[in-house]
């Protein structure tokens, strides 16, 4: 298999893929080192794929099957799962989470979590690594999407059941 063929099929498992796949799993599937995966998924996304790359692995931008919002959190790491939880339990996806740094700007870290088993994952891998709200003294942002307003407003109101939506002090 020449470079380019691999790199297309990358894609197509990519495309069939209805979860993250990840590098180690390309890596076994094309006979390849993990190393040529990373390589491959940049060359592609140099050549305008657009590829996430998740805690679980790589993902395509599904194109939307709802409205996306932006919620402002802020919480202690002990209770990111809680704060997740009341995402996914409302019918909506964490896509990510951004932090301002002061020196580095906005941080960006994907997520793409849809249910209890995905928070879960992820919760697993924190025990390894803080949160990027650990930066911020918890304060972070979610881009959430969401089957419709109805769903949306569930999530605001079990963030705010729980204390982890940032409101305007009045």
């Amino acid at each position: 298999m020449t470079a380019s063929e691999r790199r297309e099929a990358i894609l197509s498992y990519l495309h069939s893929s209805d979860s993250p796949v990840s590098a180690s799993s390309l890596a076994a599937r094309l006979s390849v080192s993990r190393q040529i995966i990373v390589g491959d998924i940049a060359l592609l996304r140099a050549a305008g794929h657009e590829i996430e790359a998740t805690p679980r692995g790589y993902v395509l931008p599904r194109g939307g099957s709802g409205m996306r919002r932006t919620v402002a959190c802020v919480h202690s790491v002990g209770d990111t799962a809680r704060e997740l939880y009341a995402i996914v339990d409302n019918g909506c996806t964490a896509i990510d989470v951004v932090v301002e740094h002061p020196i580095y700007g906005q941080i960006v870290g994907q997520l793409q979590l849809r249910s209890r088993y995905d928070v879960d994952r992820f919760v697993e891998k924190l025990e390894g690594a803080p949160p990027l709200s650990a930066l911020t003294g918890g304060i972070h942002l979610h881009t959430i999407e969401c089957p419709d307003e109805e769903a949306y407003r569930r999530v605001l109101a079990a963030l705010r059941r729980e204390g982890f939506l940032l409101e305007e002090q009045a």
